[in-house]
């Protein structure tokens, strides 16, 4: 158990943060409140997230909601016209996003600026964005004012795989060619000269990092799960039929089309069962597809399920079947181990780091047809062997739960804040491997994470 927290407490910068939201609303959300509950602090996030906050019961002086909506809310109907469609064009988004976050944090410097400088919170931690082409003009007033700034989890621009053009093209991802542009921007150089450290949640991003503050950087994967959210667990024994599910938002880089194409012959057989989640641009054009392939009622189509109900549908499946090409995160790998659901999805990006041959079945990056012919093949494998599914369940569960839960995440957190506050000497370097079998399954974080 690591040390009772004897600072004063973080100041916590959560511009995106709201747990009635998914992805980075929820992240920032879930990551702010879990480190809140473990060492304290006070969430500054922004005031469209305040009706959320007051739902969820949190008090008053825990958080404050920064009102900048007189730029935010112009250029957001700007990104929201230049994206392309909804769910495009999410470079764009975020090239539109830099000028009303410099406005954001001008405004929480003019209202927490004096408290900084006079020493009442022990450091200050922006959480969110995630993105590292997004920088801070609150590093530098930081280090002036002698309090140590943290700097993420950092994480997005994985590279389109070469193959995969048409998609890029499909997603309207036209300034994603251009994307190195962001290390020109105004306060770039400054943020990460003078952060304390910049927390990495994707080995691509640390990779981005300039060597000279590698030694600032620590890698901490981007994803975690509410324990609370993700209780049930896959029950049933593995069998033919193979439980398939396909969870996440129906468009061309998701690869539903590769996983539909792969699992066909299959479901012709009665082999495999394959229940599609989501909604779409691309819905209509699957669902015809899946009739093509002569799939017949193997192949179901369910829609958008609210973020709340997930695990409902996760618990009944044997394999999250995933073929989506380019993943910064991939929350939906950890969701699915965490009920015991083993993931079979391409092993590139932030799927590749959080799974384990014991605990998935990685598929390897390669070109539409090679993603095809791997991923039926490794359906071939479960389908002549299905045990080899529940001895990766259990993998997958303590994986899931010991390592990226909310709470293993704030524990991480707490010490990469201890070590800048100058408690512990060394760089914490957590260890993301799977358990050897018998291990107490307790443990949140290894002993060597919190030495």
């Amino acid at each position: 158990m690591t040390e009772r927290w004897a600072h004063r407490p973080p100041l916590l910068i959560a511009e995106a943060a709201n747990p009635e939201w998914f992805s980075v609303p929820l992240e920032g959300w879930s990551h702010a409140r879990a480190i809140q509950d473990r060492v304290g602090g006070h969430i500054v996030t922004q005031v469209r997230n305040a009706p959320a906050f007051e739902r969820a019961g949190v008090a008053d002086d825990q958080y404050t909601a920064i009102d900048s909506e007189k730029v935010a809310a112009r250029i957001h109907g700007v990104a929201k016209r230049l994206r392309g469609g909804t769910g495009k064009g999410w470079t764009t988004v975020m090239a539109a996003m830099a000028l009303p976050y410099y406005y954001f944090e001008k405004l929480v410097w003019d209202r927490f600026g004096p408290a900084i400088r006079a020493g009442e919170y022990s450091l200050v931690h922006r959480i969110t964005p995630l993105s590292p082409t997004l920088p801070s003009t609150l590093a530098a007033r930081c280090a002036k004012a002698g309090v140590p700034f943290m700097l993420g989890p950092l994480n997005g621009g994985v590279p389109w795989p070469k193959a995969f053009d048409r998609e890029r093209r499909s997603e309207r991802e036209w300034l994603s060619y251009v994307r190195g542009a962001y290390r020109l921007l105004p306060a770039r150089a400054s943020t990460l000269r003078h952060a304390s450290a910049i927390v990495c949640g994707s080995q691509h991003t640390l990779s981005e990092v300039p060597g000279v503050y590698r030694g600032k950087t620590v890698y901490i994967a981007e994803n975690g799960i509410d324990p609370e959210r993700f209780a049930r667990r896959r029950a049933h024994t593995a069998k033919l039929p193979i439980r398939c599910v396909f969870l996440g938002r129906l468009v061309p880089y998701k690869g539903c089309d590769m996983l539909l194409e792969a699992i066909a012959p299959l479901a012709r057989s009665g082999s495999v069962e394959l229940t599609v989640i989501g909604d779409g641009p691309e819905r209509a054009r699957l669902e015809t597809m899946a009739r093509d392939l002569e799939a017949g009622e193997a192949v179901r189509f369910v829609g958008h399920v609210p973020h709340t109900e997930v695990q409902d549908h996760l618990q009944r499946a044997d394999l999250l079947t995933f073929p989506s090409i380019r993943e910064f995160g991939g929350a939906v790998i950890v969701e699915a181990m965490a009920v015991g659901v083993v993931p079979m999805a391409v092993a590139y990006a932030g799927p590749a780091e959080l799974m384990t041959e014991a605990s998935a079945f990685p598929v390897p990056i390669g070109g539409r047809a090679s993603i095809v012919s791997a991923m039926r093949a490794r359906l071939e494998e479960v389908v002549a062997d299905p045990s080899s599914i529940d001895a990766r369940s259990a993998v997958a569960v303590d994986r899931a739960h010991r390592l990226y839960s909310w709470n293993a995440k704030s524990a991480q957190t707490e010490q990469v804040y201890r070590w800048i506050l100058g408690e512990r000497r060394d760089k914490p370097r957590f260890d993301f491997s799977d358990r050897a079998p018998g291990e107490h399954a307790a443990a949140a974080v290894s002993a060597r994470e919190i030495a």
